[in-house]
């Protein structure tokens, strides 16, 4: 049992507005100017809101809603809610990439919450790198914070069928190449994608980030799956709002939730649920503002053997809503714990372990959360393959996958990088078979920039008229959490910095053997240092701004693409006085 420290006690905001001295009287009536009562100052937790809402953000686009809830509910449990905008990097409008400025969006929040008179935090997340962000400035910080999410979209409707966001535009894409789809019907199909405010309704990157949330401990639980225009969503944001006054009054930080065993937790959820490959990334940076020293050893080591049980696209057939109704993650997590794959005793933001916060859960559809011995698949961890093309490594979502590609040797087709792809690609003298290897460089941290997903490359026409719905793809790209198919991904160090994937040639043969965790170009050692020697970097670094920032401090992929200068906390200390 947590040992509880004495309350009242002074919190940090008093240094602000407690006394009667000039500093703390310009600090109160400027903020008094907003109608405050003067008592609201009388020592009470001060929270922030840290809200991504933007219209930019289409997954966000509702969470000021959601702010009022939260609130209501700070304003109950006696605190003083103070809700504050930063920079939301919106997943489906903003370029090159937003993970270019997942980490521009944490130094935000970090600075926010440092710099300002506030004692706890609410995290207002949904869209995808909004989450791994709030939580890796939090981290820095080290002040009580929770998370509430937007929660997912409606599922998508057209022609009598359900169609997940993401997903159903990968698969359409690639049936208007085939000739089994018109212009006219993809464009019909786009007005049903989408039709409620929240995230992606598969199990894309933002449904893995808000259940990597609740897994870690830092969201009541329940929280992951309800959607986001249920009554229920509000009701979460009202509750998260009362808990987040009673953390404060316990100091419960992040880092006594976020542990070592929170993230080994947080793995094997992912695996369960047939989660991102993003949440590789993400979960080794805010790891990295921890000081825990979590690798891609340890995706191999906690999930390799954990079946994928939730039967949701794009491993699956069912979406978010069906995963809410079927009892959401604390049946997975449940599950895990019965199979003993989890550290029930992690604390959580609740205040109470992992094992007492999900004892309730219940299954009620088995079709949807299945039974460990009707698991969609068996080993359903994120692969993590290794060889002389991925010495630091490389990534593959196996419930994605197929299954016949797990093994295989082919010839290497190789895209030196985007452009290059999209000029070639739908040309039908391109040399390539449904047996190739597609290759493309140059989309890591620093070639893109910002690591963008695009490694799920699209299939030539040539090949999907043939009726072939999946080759091998690799590259040193990401792959939206809503794609699907046999894309190794994350290949470390990336071309751009000189990795050996900058030197594949077509018409090289590479090896891929996912049960050994082994990636391999087929070429003699010799050869591959003499083209290394020969090699001279693609991109050149940028010469002022935020991506010249980027490009000189972003870390590789197996490191989280975080800043080098950002790993570690640097703690809530209240700074000197501004005048």
């Amino acid at each position: 049992m947590r040992k509880l420290p004495q309350w009242p006690r002074r919190l940090r905001s008093q240094e602000w507005f407690e006394g009667t001295e000039k500093d703390q009287i310009y600090h109160r009536s400027w903020m008094r100017n907003q109608g405050l009562p003067a008592d609201l100052f009388d020592g009470r937790p001060v929270i922030g809101i840290c809200n991504t809402w933007s219209e930019l953000t289409p997954c966000n686009a509702h969470l000021r809603d959601l702010a009022q809830r939260v609130k209501h509910g700070i304003y109950e449990a006696g605190g003083l809610p103070l809700e504050f905008p930063v920079f939301s990097p919106g997943e489906s409008s903003l370029r090159p990439t937003a993970m270019m400025f997942r980490n521009l969006c944490a130094m935000g929040v970090e600075e926010a919450l440092r710099g300002n008179p506030l004692d706890g935090v609410v995290l207002m997340v949904g869209c995808d790198k909004t989450t791994p962000a709030l939580l890796m400035g939090a981290a820095s910080v080290d002040i009580p914070a929770i998370v509430v999410t937007g929660g997912p979209m409606l599922n998508g409707k057209w022609r009598n069928q359900d169609i997940g966001s993401g997903t159903a535009l990968w698969q359409f894409s690639e049936m208007v190449k085939s000739g089994e789809l018109t212009t006219d019907d993809f464009v019909e199909a786009e007005q049903a994608m989408s039709r409620s405010p929240g995230s992606c309704n598969t199990m894309g990157t933002a449904s893995s980030m808000a259940c990597m949330a609740e897994a870690l401990g830092m969201a009541l639980s329940g929280n992951a799956a309800i959607p986001a225009v249920d009554s229920r969503r509000r009701v979460m944001a009202h509750l998260t709002g009362r808990r987040i006054v009673d953390m404060v009054k316990e100091d419960l930080k992040p880092s006594e939730i976020m542990t070592r065993k929170a993230f080994e937790n947080a793995i094997r959820a992912n695996a369960a649920i047939g989660g991102s490959t993003n949440a590789v990334v993400h979960l080794l940076a805010i790891a990295g503002r921890l000081g825990l020293d979590l690798t891609l050893d340890d995706w191999d080591k906690f999930g390799r053997d954990i079946p994928t049980i939730v039967n949701l696209m794009p491993s699956g057939k069912y979406l978010m809503e069906e995963f809410f109704y079927a009892g959401g993650l604390p049946v997975v997590l449940k599950s895990l714990l019965e199979g003993n794959h989890l550290h029930g005793d992690s604390l959580t933001v609740s205040g109470r372990t992992m094992a007492e916060e999900i004892a309730p859960a219940r299954n009620w559809n088995e079709d949807v959360i299945r039974p460990v011995d009707k698991a969609l698949t068996a080993s359903g961890g994120i692969a993590i393959l290794r060889g002389n093309l991925a010495p630091k490594g490389a990534v593959l979502k196996p419930s994605a996958a197929s299954e016949h590609l797990m093994q295989h040797r082919g010839r290497a087709v190789v895209f030196e990088d985007i452009d290059d792809y999209k000029a070639r690609i739908n040309d039908e003298d391109l040399d390539i078979d449904e047996s190739c290897i597609m290759v493309m460089k140059n989309c890591g941290p620093r070639g893109y920039p910002g690591m963008a997903e695009v490694g799920n490359m699209g299939l030539p026409p040539k090949v999907l008229r043939k009726g072939i719905k999946d080759m091998i793809r690799i590259s040193d790209a990401r792959m939206s959490g809503t794609a699907y198919g046999t894309v190794i991904l994350h290949t470390a160090p990336e071309a751009a910095v000189g990795g050996p994937l900058a030197i594949v040639q077509t018409g090289d043969w590479i090896e891929v053997d996912v049960p050994r965790r082994r990636l391999h170009l087929d070429i003699p050692q010799e050869e591959i240092d003499r083209r290394l020697a020969a090699w001279t970097p693609p991109v050149a670094a940028p010469e002022s701004g935020y991506a010249s920032l980027y490009h000189q401090h972003v870390m590789g992929a197996d490191e989280g693409a975080d800043f080098d200068f950002l790993r570690g906390g640097r703690g809530n200390a209240v700074a000197r006085e501004a005048h």
